[in-house]
């Protein structure tokens, strides 16, 4: 039996404008400069306050990894919205207090947080 597709969410924060800008930016950066599918949101408490069925099929799926904030708040958004995470298969990266560092090589490993980190030039 296959491992499932690991899911990528990243949550800009765009309205809170909690998390650190230059954090986020470039976390946003280096998944893009990655070339792994991820799904990027405005704001996640956004989705939550009109309950997204996004959210749903997301935690349905399981094996994600969502970069945001705080892991209780974003626990708390998705109950908002209905939508209860798994106890498994779900890491929550804080970019309110990790480095992009640290958050892009939870999400990536080592290997793709290099290569994203690389000037374009170097590629």
């Amino acid at each position: 039996m296959s491992e499932p597709v690991q899911r990528i969410l990243y949550c800009h924060c765009a309205y809170a404008q909690v998390v650190p800008k230059d954090v986020k930016e470039e976390v946003l950066r280096r998944l893009a400069a990655s070339g792994v599918a991820f799904d990027a949101v405005a704001d996640l408490c956004e989705l939550s306050a009109k309950g997204d069925p996004s959210l749903a099929r997301l935690a349905g799926e399981g094996n994600v990894k969502i970069a945001a904030c705080y892991p209780r708040a974003v626990k708390w958004l998705f109950s908002a919205a209905g939508v209860t995470l798994p106890e498994q298969g779900v890491e929550i990266l804080n970019m309110r207090t990790e480095p992009a560092e640290q958050v892009v090589y939870a999400i990536l490993g080592q290997g793709f947080a290099m290569a994203a980190a690389a000037p374009k030039e170097a590629l």
